[in-house]
């Protein structure tokens, strides 16, 4: 029982290590709407290029497709898209050969004239986001109107809105619309809650001599090496870990069959021993 504990407890553990290896999806340039004929780049900046993470996709016509096989040109953890199609809107994300993902992007195509610029990744509460609306052959700002969640916030004569000091009731589906040139596609912005921090006293911190710094800087050093190589082994740690645990509970050939295990004497074979006793007591002198 401690045993299978034990395993289990390494086998958690070694998930742990593994799991601090993502990857972070960017795609350039930075937006989540695109005209026809646009070219792509999409990336994954990953902290363990040894995890083989790879671009893939689920649009209206596939389903987990991985770049390079149905779309686009894979490079390394990049895949670059040189003309960009309607089709090719969707959902897309990195993955690992061991199953993990990263943090998905909404891409959307138009054929249209105008698309509205705005933020790809989610924004922090109070950030200020700005929202641009752009037409496709006139490189100078026309009047918009922007509009959330099917409702008008406002009209800009400039052609790009802000939103200072954003919170959550801020997310939701915008829109542009230019009166000479047409509507835009909508995208959802979605704002995330600020890391919450616990405010611990100030410690006091007493002088410490050169050499007492040297070795905390070198046990530093050495406690990073060693994370670095659990980050390295920790496929193998896996493998090991369950074939020590298939091992241990593999049946084995030491235990005796059924018809050897010991059975208390019948009322006949008790009486047989009692007799037996009384015969050799009588030659007793």
């Amino acid at each position: 029982m401690e045993e299978t504990s034990l395993l289990s407890l390494l086998f958690v553990s070694s998930l742990l290590i593994c799991s601090t290896n993502q990857a972070r999806l960017t795609v350039s340039p930075s937006r989540s709407q695109f005209f026809k004929r646009d070219s792509v780049s999409l990336s994954c900046e990953e902290d363990d290029s040894s995890a083989g993470w790879r671009l893939r996709r689920n649009t209206t016509k596939q389903t987990r497709a991985e770049c390079g096989a149905e779309w686009g040109k894979s490079s390394g953890s990049s895949c670059i898209i040189s003309f960009i199609f309607p089709l090719d809107s969707g959902v897309y994300w990195c993955e690992s050969r061991e199953g993990a993902t990263s943090n998905t992007i909404n891409i959307t195509v138009t054929g249209g004239s105008v698309i509205l610029q705005s933020p790809v990744l989610p924004v922090m509460e109070g950030h200020d986001v700005t929202l641009h609306c752009k037409t496709k052959t006139t490189p100078s700002n026309l009047p918009a109107a922007f509009y959330k969640d099917g409702s008008l916030i406002r009209a800009e004569p400039t052609g790009h809105m802000t939103i200072h000091h954003v919170t959550k009731s801020d997310e939701g589906l915008y829109k542009c619309n230019i009166s000479s040139d047409g509507e835009s596609p909508p995208s959802w912005i979605t704002v995330t809650g600020k890391p919450t921090t616990t405010n611990l006293p100030t410690p006091t911190v007493t002088p410490t001599p050169a050499s007492a710094r040297d070795g905390v800087l070198w046990s530093l050093h050495l406690m990073f090496i060693l994370v670095r190589y659990l980050v390295m082994l920790c496929p193998y740690f896996i493998s090991t870990v369950l074939m020590v645990s298939l091992y241990r509970h593999r049946p084995t050939g030491n235990h005796l069959p059924i018809s050897m295990v010991m059975t208390p004497p019948t009322q006949a074979e008790q009486g047989l021993d009692d007799d037996y006793d009384d015969v050799t007591t009588e030659h007793h002198f």
